[in-house]
């Protein structure tokens, strides 16, 4: 009673009080914010498994890391960099370029006005060792195309299914037509592996998760990861943190706070 704590839920979460089971709780490390706190769990242990468990990631390898400034894949530059000399291509719009080269991506590329394949391409004829898609639809066969001998693709959701703010029913059916498909026979043939990643769906799972938040809360005392708050917001302005999400316009995390900033409300008070 009285610990501070990051709790994992699959839902439920924007509002004052949540219930959740104890050993999907844990302890906040000393100094950690709230707001770190809030943005640490989900985004860092998709992307820890991702690329350790699946990805089994090295030195000397090379990462290409889709929406690389949203909140898993800020979590996953960071993790990418506590192994040595690892190569990363991260997508994003062309503004949040150079924000990405200060945390550590070798090669930003603007996939809203180039062929982002043909990129990597370039800089790196035979691909890539790990691809991380948020994607899916056609963007996922790019991805396995784009893998070396050896390499894996994860893939961990259907960023495609939603346009903007409003779904597009046309666009839905059009990715959901183009999903990737392969059969283990096909995958002989390639030397390629295919994982598919839901930490929704580790409900049960306390040890495995246990032990990943552990490696986290180790690399966040050292240092070596910190998460990245794009913005924060009050429950009534909820609206306006989902269409910085849904415009894309974020660099890492959009927080939601029961109530308005301390220096906002003081602002209010004068």
């Amino acid at each position: 009673v009285g610990d501070k704590v990051m709790v994992l839920a699959r839902s439920g979460l924007w509002q004052e009080v949540v219930n959740v089971p104890a050993g999907q709780t844990f302890p906040m490390p000393e100094g950690m914010s709230f707001e770190e706190a809030a943005a640490l769990l989900v985004n860092y242990i998709t992307a820890y498994m991702i690329l350790f468990d699946f990805g089994n990631l090295r030195p000397n390898q090379s990462v290409l890391i889709h929406m690389a400034a949203g909140g898993v894949g800020t979590a996953a530059i960071q993790l990418c960099k506590t192994v040595e000399n690892v190569t990363i291509f991260g997508t994003a719009s062309a503004s949040k370029h150079d924000s990405l080269k200060e945390s550590g991506v070798a090669h930003p590329i603007d996939y809203r006005t180039m062929d982002y394949a043909e990129e990597v391409r370039k800089i790196s004829p035979k691909g890539v060792d790990i691809v991380l898609d948020p994607l899916g639809g056609s963007d996922t066969s790019k991805a396995f195309n784009l893998l070396k001998p050896m390499g894996k693709l994860i893939t961990y959701g259907v960023a495609n299914l939603l346009t903007g703010q409003k779904k597009n029913l046309m666009a839905m059916a059009k990715t959901w037509w183009n999903q990737f498909s392969i059969n283990a026979l096909q995958l002989l043939h390639h030397n390629k592996a295919v994982c598919g990643y839901h930490l929704g769906y580790m409900d049960e799972e306390y040890e495995l998760v246990g032990g990943v938040v552990a490696k986290l809360i180790n690399l966040y005392n050292q240092g070596k990861i910190k998460p990245k708050i794009d913005s924060v917001w009050p429950f009534d302005q909820v609206a306006d943190a989902m269409r910085q999400m849904q415009e894309k316009k974020n660099v890492g995390k959009v927080i939601l706070v029961p109530e308005a900033p301390k220096e906002e409300s003081k602002k209010e008070e004068n």
